[in-house]
């Protein structure tokens, strides 16, 4: 597989574009968007996507744009939108049948106790507060969670940890890593101290590769760190 592209193709105040072709585009998500509409009424990131392809390419009319899958509102990276009907529905498959790598990194605040592993949970959603709750065995509508971690770097008072998901429920990554101690900087509602001042957490979705459902050629894109002092002592 080609050497992953982290290059910028568009930066504007609202939107970093990292990889577009005719069917594709992905973005770099801000901390703070919203992947798609909801009951906020803030402005999603779907909707900036399709200003930026009317105004990129002077489309008259409705933009089409397919939603493939989402990032939590306070988490940053990789976000993939399908630009044509043909290609949604094969980018949709391609997640289900789990042919689309993605890696991501998570600061924690406290090192796990094994530097590498796989963390096997069943995870309970409790939708009166948004909340995903972890047990070691399986319990009525709980679902099978399945993760595998290694350590990047050891910070000053952090660690920074490299995640491949094998599965993809609600509030996975957050949840599991609490569950072994280690809970995401910034993220109060699985257990962090304190929250960020920008109201984000410290996970971010680094890295996809995957196999182009219409060229079939081989994808593979990083989206760069935000721009603030603990992320870039990651790359320092």
């Amino acid at each position: 597989m080609a050497k992953p592209s982290g290059k910028i193709l568009s930066n504007t105040s609202n939107l970093q574009v990292v990889y577009e072709d005719n069917h594709i585009i992905i973005v770099n998500k801000r901390a703070g968007d919203i992947v798609q509409g909801d009951r906020t009424g803030d402005k999603p990131l779907s909707d900036v996507v399709k200003d930026y392809i009317k105004d990129k390419y002077n489309k008259p009319g409705n933009v089409y744009l397919g939603v493939v899958h989402r990032l939590d509102r306070p988490t940053t990276g990789i976000v993939m939108f399908a630009k044509t009907s043909k290609a949604l529905p094969r980018l949709n498959k391609l997640f289900a049948d789990k042919k689309a790598n993605k890696t991501y990194w998570a600061i924690v605040k406290n090192a796990p106790e094994q530097a590498e592993d796989t963390l096997i949970n069943w995870l309970k959603k409790n939708p009166k507060n948004n909340k995903s709750r972890a047990f070691p065995k399986e319990i009525k509508d709980s679902k099978k969670a399945i993760l595998h971690y290694k350590t990047l770097k050891a910070l000053d008072n952090y660690t920074l940890l490299e995640i491949e998901l094998e599965t993809g429920r609600h509030h996975q990554i957050r949840v599991q890593l609490s569950n072994i101690g280690s809970p995401i900087k910034g993220d109060l509602k699985y257990g962090f101290d304190r929250s960020n001042k920008d109201a984000s957490i410290n996970l971010h979705a680094r890295r996809l590769q995957f196999i182009h459902p219409v060229s079939k050629v081989n994808i593979d894109v990083i989206a760069n760190l935000p721009n603030d002092p603990i992320w870039n002592a990651c790359e320092a």
